[in-house]
């Protein structure tokens, strides 16, 4: 055993996990010699206060762009900024670095070095915290997070891909806070039409606008004394985003139509499967709002980032299931090293989620996690488009919908990137009334 391996061993035993820290040292531009190290899963860098390496020069971006620590090494990822990124003068969207590497920025160089520091990340002790599963260290150590900020009061900004379920995240954070007997409310911001967002939000009188037949109360009065999800926050629109900036701040609301505020105690999540920096880039997203909400950052890694959790969350997906569909508990039968080793090697773009709709088949079809099942899942999950597998080992009702369910998800993705992300736009252009379209790319983890 190597001394690291014994350094990393003996803390992960007493409840951390060491990591390596990185240094940016700016070696050109006006904030030359300027020189920052973290060992943070993310280091930020652009003009904005609130960065970990904040530059002055013009030509950078509020935020410019990210460095991620990934197995294996460290990623640069550009934030959509104005004058890009460079590595090793080579212009990058998404790129690997090495040690030693030089990074520009706009017209501003940073040298990027691995350091001999180490540093502790918490663990939590146990491999659950409040719904949510996971043993590796990548869950562990987002439940020891999660355990800090729950006790607090602080707003939290939960990032995330869709189907990692942040929703989730949420919820076991007001769980296991002191406001786990007060009411836990949702806000889905991208399925309120933009006409009604700030009565969902607020609440509006009787007579307010055509419709308000009666008075009504918003989601933060709704929340009151408990915690307030607005998921989805991306998605709100921009002329809505000053009204929620001065709710968050001074912790009162105004209904529709009303003439005073009425205070409110709440304690606000937001969600978003966006970069709400890259919005902000684009002037689609207030920065006030952005720094606002992000009190606490809470990231929730995507499935294949985690597979070491895979035969736990089968486990627990599994006897959810049963629990879900009203059926008689089954003893769990854990897959073959083989069935295991398939289900590890799929791409699982819909992350728990979609491991989630796999059990869920497979109680209703086979009652077992057995291998040809996932065999068909696995050619299904990998069919190139245009080239949709016929499922010959489904009965015919059972195959037709696997191939309905392949056009409906080919089709969501498509049109969703040609209207540039816009659901809205997006169901404009497929004539499809926006809250069906919602419900569609809910159900299959598009997004």
């Amino acid at each position: 055993m190597s001394d690291d391996t014994e350094v990393i061993s003996l803390l992960d035993n007493a409840g951390g996990h060491s990591v390596r820290r990185v240094r940016l040292q700016v070696s050109a531009g006006p904030d030359a010699g300027t020189d920052v190290s973290s060992s943070s899963e993310k280091v930020t860098i652009g003009s904005a206060r609130g960065n970990d390496l904040v530059l002055s020069d013009p030509t950078v971006s509020r935020f410019h762009a990210e460095l991620v620590r990934e197995r294996g090494g460290h990623r640069l990822r550009d934030l959509e900024s104005t004058n890009g990124t460079r590595v090793d003068h080579v212009r990058v969207v998404d790129a690997h670095v090495v040690d030693g590497s030089t990074l520009t920025f706009g017209n501003t160089s940073v040298r990027f070095t691995q350091v001999a520091e180490q540093d502790l990340v918490p663990l939590h002790p146990e491999p659950r915290f409040g719904q949510l599963v996971g043993e590796g260290v990548a869950m562990r150590a987002l439940f020891a997070r999660l355990a800090r900020l729950a006790v607090t009061d602080a707003t939290v900004l939960i990032e995330g891909e869709s189907g990692t379920g942040k929703e989730l995240v949420a919820e076991a954070l007001h769980q296991q806070s002191p406001r786990a007997a007060g009411p836990f409310v949702v806000v889905d911001c991208g399925s309120i039409p933009p006409e009604l967002v700030e009565s969902e939000l607020f609440g509006h009188e009787k007579g307010a606008f055509t419709g308000a037949a009666q008075e009504r109360r918003g989601a933060f009065e709704a929340a009151h004394g408990g915690t307030l999800l607005l998921d989805e926050i991306g998605e709100l629109p921009l002329a809505m985003q000053p009204r929620l900036l001065r709710a968050l701040e001074r912790r009162q609301v105004k209904r529709v139509g009303a003439d005073a505020f009425r205070p409110v105690d709440v304690r606000f999540v937001a969600a978003t499967h966006r970069d709400l920096r890259a919005a902000v880039n684009r002037k689609e997203f207030r920065e006030d709002l952005y720094f606002r909400l992000a009190v606490g950052i809470v990231r929730v890694p995507p499935l294949r980032s985690h597979l070491e959790d895979l035969s736990l969350l089968l486990r627990h997906l599994w006897e959810e299931t049963f629990r879900a569909l009203g059926l008689p508990a089954r003893p769990y039968i854990a897959p073959s090293a083989e069935t295991l080793h398939q289900l590890m090697s799929l791409p699982w773009r819909g992350n728990v989620r979609e491991l989630r709709n796999f059990v869920e088949r497979s109680v209703a079809m086979s009652g077992a996690l057995d291998a040809a099942f996932v065999q068909g899942a696995a050619a299904s999950s990998n069919t190139s488009p245009g080239q949709p597998s016929v499922r010959v080992d489904l009965s015919y009702k059972d195959a037709k919908e696997a191939w309905l369910d392949y056009f409906e998800e080919t089709y969501l993705r498509q049109r969703l990137s040609a209207a540039g992300g816009n659901v809205s736009q997006m169901a404009r252009e497929a004539e499809v009334d926006r809250a069906h379209v919602i419900k569609l790319l809910r159900k299959h983890a598009v997004r």
